[in-house]
């Protein structure tokens, strides 16, 4: 192979070039994405083995504030040194922390080793999507996002089913080991891809932006993700929280608005295209994770269906996820506009979401309308990422591919925390010291109207989804 045809991606066979691409950054979106929901179904034997039930929550937040933090970090240090170097060392970080998280002997073991896990798992997403911009031209990004924005639906709700069959079948830790094989694969497939058009970045690092963006995104989702059963919204402790969270992004936008070389790229955020897409994929991603979270949940408790009826009733809403993303991705493709295709899905999710909050129970009404939702879901973060990438350009890739990827985090750990927080305040006898007897005793009538209180303000967030979507400025993809 000459190196025209190795520096020119398109110089090569298109299915082999897929393939190549699709092998080398798939595994590590997959490894992301699985894991923010594998351990759902798993976490009550992870709790009786290790115990500490109070604080199992924090095997997810752990590994949600460290990969959320890093995330911005990771985009900056792979437009430095290059974004599959980078790939390669996050995949190292995250498969160290899952063998730490295998050998973990007890809670606190557990949640600091899926910290460490994280800290590699927040560069797994960012660089993947970086590597996407950097080898393909921007109108065939839209197909390849549309690929793995299909790949990511499947991995969100497939997690749960994978973590229930691991340990009805085995030890809850080959969840962990399984991500040691996986990762040494991508490593190698990184290792045959073409060479990109990267130049490095040389710029100076900003230490101080990244420890106060941690505080603040710490002091945030641990308010959002503990009020309401580890203390009281209206508490001291709640409030000293949230001005402290309120405080550090203050601190944050004032040093970063100085610093000639800022932790967090405000610079591309002042583009309205861009910050127009970070709101879209905040809101998107609170409406989505908390259907993937709660909808089981409602219909066992409102109306006790089995665990494999809930599982088999969320398929639709994968099958409209899949579709909606692979769709929207061949559309755009055809025609280089993508501004249109998320507020129309958006806005079709709000409808499916104030039908699925008002209408009766059936399970063929809700098998429609998890289409009809998922569909709408399935536009947006294709649209959302081949539209921030473009708009950057390639020496910007990382750092915007972080914007949307962080912005997705956020915001499924707000949609998520508040929605919880929503349903079980409309709950009777919600104290989640004695839960698991609520959950066997709880009166279906006393169940529903909360869930579909919870649901109406979902389609709220859509809509407005749809709004903020409808403000992005046209871009056409050459």
């Amino acid at each position: 192979m000459s190196s025209t045809t190795r520096d020119d991606p398109s110089a090569s066979d298109p299915a082999r070039q897929f393939l190549k691409l699709f092998s080398a950054v798939m595994l590590p979106m997959f490894m992301a994405a699985v894991d923010q929901t594998l351990l759902a179904t798993a976490t009550p034997v992870m709790a009786e083995e290790l115990g500490s039930l109070r604080d199992t929550s924090w095997i997810a937040v752990g590994y949600l504030l460290a990969a959320a933090s890093t995330t911005p970090l990771y985009g900056r240090m792979g437009d430095r040194y290059g974004r599959a170097n980078v790939l390669r060392v996050a995949l190292g970080v995250f498969a160290l922390g899952s063998v730490a998280c295998a050998s973990a002997q007890s809670m606190g073991m557990l949640v600091l080793a899926r910290v460490l896990q994280g800290i590699g798992g927040g560069g797994l997403m960012t660089l993947s999507q970086a590597l996407i911009g950097e080898l393909v031209t921007p109108r065939e990004r839209a197909r390849y996002q549309g690929y793995f924005a299909a790949m990511f639906s499947i991995a969100s709700i497939g997690g749960p089913v994978i973590g229930g069959l691991v340990v009805s079948h085995a030890s809850w830790r080959w969840l962990f080991l399984a991500n040691v094989p996986l990762a040494a694969f991508a490593v190698w497939r990184l290792g045959v891809l073409p060479r990109g058009h990267h130049q490095a970045v040389r710029r100076g690092q900003d230490y101080a932006g990244i420890v106060l963006f941690s505080g603040a995104i710490v002091s945030l989702l641990f308010w959002l993700s503990s009020a309401g059963h580890r203390f009281a919204w209206a508490s001291g402790t709640s409030v000293a929280l949230g001005a402290s969270s309120l405080v550090l992004f203050g601190l944050l936008v004032w040093h970063e608005r100085r610093h000639p070389h800022p932790f967090l790229p405000l610079e591309l955020l002042r583009l309205h295209a861009v910050s127009f897409c970070a709101l879209t994929t905040s809101l998107f991603a609170a409406c989505m994770f908390a259907m993937i979270f709660f909808l089981p949940i409602y219909l066992q408790l409102g109306h006790s269906t089995t665990a494999a009826t809930s599982g088999l009733l969320l398929l639709p809403l994968t099958v409209g996820m899949v579709t909606g993303s692979t769709v929207s991705g061949r559309i755009v493709a055809r025609t280089g506009v993508p501004r249109w295709v998320p507020v129309i899905g958006m806005s079709l999710s709000s409808v499916g979401l104030a039908l699925l909050g008002t209408l009766g129970y059936a399970p063929a009404i809700v098998a429609g309308l998890g289409v009809v939702v998922g569909l709408g879901f399935g536009t947006v973060m294709p649209m959302m990422q081949v539209t921030v990438q473009t708009v950057a350009g390639r020496e910007r890739l990382g750092a915007a591919t972080s914007i949307v990827s962080l912005s997705r985090s956020l915001g499924a750990a707000t949609g998520t925390a508040m929605f919880g927080a929503l349903v079980f305040a409309l709950m009777p006898e919600t104290d989640l010291s004695r839960f698991a007897e609520h959950v066997r005793g709880a009166s279906v009538d006393s169940v529903q109207p909360a869930f579909h209180t919870a649901f109406l303000a979902a389609a709220v967030v859509a809509a407005l989804a749809a709004l903020a979507a409808s403000r992005v400025p046209r871009v056409e993809l050459r």
